[in-house]
């Protein structure tokens, strides 16, 4: 299975990313989260870009998740430290953008996918859209302080429970009542919703954009407690070697709670 790959184009003011690896739902692999950052970077150094778009190839998911066949590498609870500061620099790299950016999600958000959706400051999907991060029945690993808070920030406590403990998947319908979505739409109609918003948000003054996503990102994520110990719980458990264990063999997992 190829690493995947993000592309980049820019026109007419919107810049438009791509995640590219269909035959895995675009799970990211290591290439992708660094043509990620590479994309937001292009974003922030062209001037002529007012608004990006960020949407999963293929129809079937926006991203799921990160690729778990690259934890079988991990060999201890500081190999979980790195990975999520490492994601979380390139999340943090995403919301922190100065212009106004979109999620369109046809089909699967989950993981890195819902965490991705969430740092965009809207998102538009198809009926078909499932938003969750279902590791709890899955690799037994754990999200970053940071990114609880981004879910907690759009779901509520309740909601992040419910995803995080109980891991449910939020349908399209709950996502649009709660606010987590502007629009559901069908899919020969999600073109045309996303044009008609990047139009409306090109018309609009960049600074007070930026100054007010600013404002929300810095609220959100203002005294952030430290939880490092909470990720070596996860990462450095044989419950995680054994969630990855079960998952690459397409197996249901035995939990030990060590």
């Amino acid at each position: 299975m190829s690493e995947g790959r993000v592309l980049y184009e820019a026109k007419d003011g919107v810049a438009e990313v791509v995640f590219d690896r269909p035959e895995a739902r675009n799970a990211m692999t290591w290439t992708m989260y660094d043509g990620l950052a590479q994309a937001c970077e292009n974003i922030a150094t062209d001037v002529d870009v007012r608004v990006a778009v960020f949407r999963g190839a293929g129809g079937e998911a926006f991203i799921a998740g990160t690729d778990i066949s690259q934890f079988t590498t991990f060999k201890d609870a500081e190999d979980g430290i790195a990975y999520e500061r490492r994601i979380d620099a390139v999340v943090e790299t995403h919301e922190g953008l100065a212009k106004p950016t979109v999620a369109v999600i046809d089909g699967w958000a989950t993981g890195a996918g819902i965490v991705i959706a969430a740092s965009c400051d809207f998102r538009i999907c198809t009926p078909t859209a499932r938003f969750g991060a279902p590791i709890a029945r899955t690799v037994g690993n754990c999200l970053s302080i940071g990114n609880v808070a981004r879910l907690m920030a759009h779901f509520g406590p309740a909601r992040t429970k419910r995803i995080l403990l109980l891991a449910e998947m939020i349908d399209a319908d709950e996502a649009l009542a709660c606010g987590f979505v502007e629009a559901v739409v069908p899919r020969e109609a999600l073109d045309e919703k996303v044009a008609a918003l990047c139009a409306k948000l090109k018309g609009h003054a960049p600074l007070t954009m930026r100054a007010a996503k600013e404002a929300v990102r810095r609220t959100i994520l203002a005294g952030l407690p430290v939880a490092d110990d909470l990720i070596r719980l996860c990462y450095g458990s044989a419950d995680f070697k054994e969630g990855v264990s079960a998952f690459i063999a397409k197996r249901k997992p035995t939990w030990r709670g060590r």
